[in-house]
């Protein structure tokens, strides 16, 4: 079984299922979930978690996101994206760049945003696109997400070129529309890139015909990110020989169970709450409650994240990755 996370480039006309079932057939394997839908007409970043990988879908699904995305205004569509059935149209004639630009960086910050009807968000049961393609509108409560940033590369009106730094749940098709509606022209969602999902961007993204070759060559561990890499940050330990049977059986490993990396301590999240006076836990630390370290076996083999319980003076597992 392939355990790992793959960072797809998701082309156009794929919905994010598509791309998880035609993954499961190159791979011959069951196991994989996606992390975060991305619109059929999107494209770009979608990462895609094999095997035991699958227990970080959710901390990635969390991730903060990156677009690239075309705003067109003057048209304000069903779907808030040109797929959809126009609603309004309006000119454009006496907008400037200026007030575009202005208008646009008032949405920086925390903002709350209606979900739009055409998403997978499901309400009494059924998901919201479903009842929309009924004909159907429901009311949805206000999402409370974060525009960290918005860089406009290009105004060419009707068009607004700009890249959108976001909290997970953001959408940015809701973002077009609620600018255009802010103008008092409308506006709606030409084209989407994701281009970020966290530390994964484009330049690391492989499209599934690319994966397909990897496969067939028997070099798919070519285009698979080990799950390590989610917990870079974190120091690294090692399972010390006598508490192995401990850390197979996802049991409480002691302060004494461990022996710390002390390079992986480098630049990491709590190296400086660790004070170490050798490559022990026990002895010379510092460490606060819940800190986390990833957990090693013998030959590099990967058990799994532990925090550190300040009462038990011991690390409990927080996710375990080994089959």
């Amino acid at each position: 079984m392939i355990n790992g996370i793959i960072n797809v480039y998701k082309e156009p006309g794929f919905t994010s299922h598509d791309v998880v079932a035609k993954l499961r057939g190159i791979t011959k394997q069951k196991k994989i979930g996606h992390t975060g839908t991305l619109d059929p007409d999107a494209e770009g970043v979608l990462l895609v978690c094999l095997g035991a990988a699958t227990k970080v879908c959710d901390m990635l699904t969390d991730e903060t996101k990156e677009y690239e995305a075309l705003l067109r205004l003057g048209i304000t569509t069903v779907t808030q994206d040109t797929s959809g059935r126009i609603l309004h149209e309006a000119s454009v004639d006496g907008l400037e760049p200026d007030a575009i630009r202005d208008c646009i960086m008032g949405f920086v910050g925390e903002i709350d945003q209606i979900p739009p009807m055409y998403s997978a968000i499901k309400v009494g049961g059924r998901k919201l696109y479903e009842l929309a393609r009924e004909g159907r509108e429901v009311e949805r409560k206000p999402r409370r997400i974060t525009i960290y940033e918005i860089g406009i590369s290009k105004v060419e009106i009707p068009f607004v070129t700009m890249r959108v730094k976001c909290s997970k749940g953001t959408y940015v098709r809701t973002l077009c529309n609620d600018i255009g509606e802010k103008l008092g022209c409308g506006g709606t969602m030409q084209h989407l890139t994701r281009t970020r999902v966290g530390m994964f961007g484009l330049e690391g993204a492989r499209r599934l015909d690319e994966i397909e070759s990897f496969m067939n060559e028997g070099r798919i561990c070519e285009a698979v990110i080990p799950v390590t890499r989610v917990f870079e940050d974190l120091p690294s330990a090692r399972v010390t020989d006598g508490a192995l049977k401990a850390a197979e059986n996802g049991n409480l490993l002691r302060e004494s169970d461990l022996r710390i990396d002390e390079a992986s301590l480098r630049n990491k999240t709590i190296a400086s709450d660790i004070g170490l006076r050798n490559a022990t836990i026990e002895g010379g630390v510092s460490l606060r409650n819940s800190d986390q370290i990833m957990v090693f076996g013998a030959n590099g083999f990967f058990y799994g994240v532990y925090e550190y319980r300040s009462k038990e003076r011991a690390f409990a597992p927080v996710k375990m990755f080994f089959c």
